[in-house]
């Protein structure tokens, strides 16, 4: 079965008030922000907030989803390594990197993790459409991936490809936290450290290694944007 594409019309909630979006000032602890999204999340599910959308930067740490192999730590003295309860292999999240943390009420959306998934991706593909990037699904590999025909092509002679975003999300009584990582302009050698997703063979890139000089700022617009192209309208809240 292939990951759809999601338009507005498959995961909006016309019922529901605007989600939330709210912009972290600083980088924010990685402990502080599993509470923080702890928190919103439970208030979410009982009704007594709206949905939310946060988005942050980290400073260097990896994180542990629920299928990690500890094989896949290369470097476990480089960064701190935390482990949580979102499913996937093993992370980077740093400064340049812009992490979005989506809370939302599927149980007002549509109650289908995969084809939840499938909606992250989009938001991202269409983000980078926006800036002339193609971001490309892949039916074995979840995340976002670009094409780069001006590397050596892979073992198999199929062209090599570079992962851009990368995705993990956990549920709680339809409730999702956790999300999805743009690599704007990350240290790309800090993922060296980690087997990124468990996934070998492949590189990592970000929009300034692909030539495009943009702030994260710019970023945020069309990730809004793109967003609200799949799940409805946002209103800003002070981060």
């Amino acid at each position: 079965m292939q990951r759809e594409d999601l338009s507005q019309s498959m995961f909006a909630s016309p019922e529901s008030p605007p989600v939330r979006w709210r912009i972290a000032p600083a980088l924010v602890n990685y402990s502080q922000a599993v509470e923080t999204m702890e928190r919103e999340a439970a208030a979410i599910a009982a009704g007594a907030a709206d949905e939310l959308v946060w988005l942050v930067e980290h400073p260097p740490l990896y994180t542990a989803g629920t299928s990690a192999d500890a094989a896949d730590l290369v470097m476990p003295d480089r960064f701190p390594v935390f482990a949580t309860g979102r499913g996937g292999e093993y992370t980077y999240h740093g400064p340049g990197q812009r992490v979005v943390y989506v809370m939302l009420d599927l149980r007002r959306r549509r109650q289908d993790v995969r084809a939840f998934v499938a909606a992250l991706e989009s938001v991202v593909i269409t983000t980078l459409d926006a800036m002339n990037v193609k971001g490309e699904r892949r039916e074995d590999r979840v995340g976002v991936w670009v094409r780069r025909p001006e590397k050596p092509p892979l073992p198999d002679g199929t062209m090599a490809e570079d992962k851009i975003a990368a995705i993990g999300i956990r549920l709680r009584r339809w409730v999702s936290f956790h999300g999805f990582s743009l690599n704007v302009d990350p240290d790309l050698d800090h993922f060296n450290g980690i087997v990124p997703c468990g996934i070998r063979g492949y590189g990592v890139t970000s929009l300034v290694d692909l030539g495009l000089p943009v702030m994260m700022a710019d970023v945020d617009i069309r990730l809004r944007e793109a967003f609200e192209t799949v799940f409805g309208p946002t209103r800003f809240e002070a981060g």
